[in-house]
């Protein structure tokens, strides 16, 4: 089962969320999720645990815990659904996000 844990303090590591999950049952995989321009973590993570019972037994017991003085918000993880590119233009330039209107016509008198 995979277990998506919010509210992390900012000094957990992986292997400080593996230790925590693994007084719960066997754990297959523990994530802390790290920006990729800071390097810094962004206070969540996924917790993969193989047993079903161990792993809604760590959801009941760690969710809502204090840990390192974070209040954890720990539940079964969603499955990750496609982004959408509402805002994006889908990567095409489009001059109205640029604050003035390019058919306007300039001279210099």
């Amino acid at each position: 089962m995979n277990i998506y844990i919010s509210n992390l303090n900012y000094g957990t590591s992986d292997a400080d969320l593996r230790k925590l999950f693994e007084e719960y049952g066997e754990v297959s995989s523990a994530k802390v999720i790290i920006d990729k321009y800071s390097g810094k973590s962004k206070g969540f993570g996924f917790v993969e645990m193989p047993n079903d019972e161990e792993a809604k037994n760590a959801i009941n017991e760690l969710n809502d815990m204090e840990v390192n003085g974070k209040t954890l918000v720990v539940n079964i993880a969603k499955p990750r659904t496609e982004r959408s590119n509402n805002n994006r233009n889908d990567g095409r330039f489009n001059s109205s996000n640029r604050g003035y209107n390019s058919s306007r016509r300039y001279s210099r008198d």
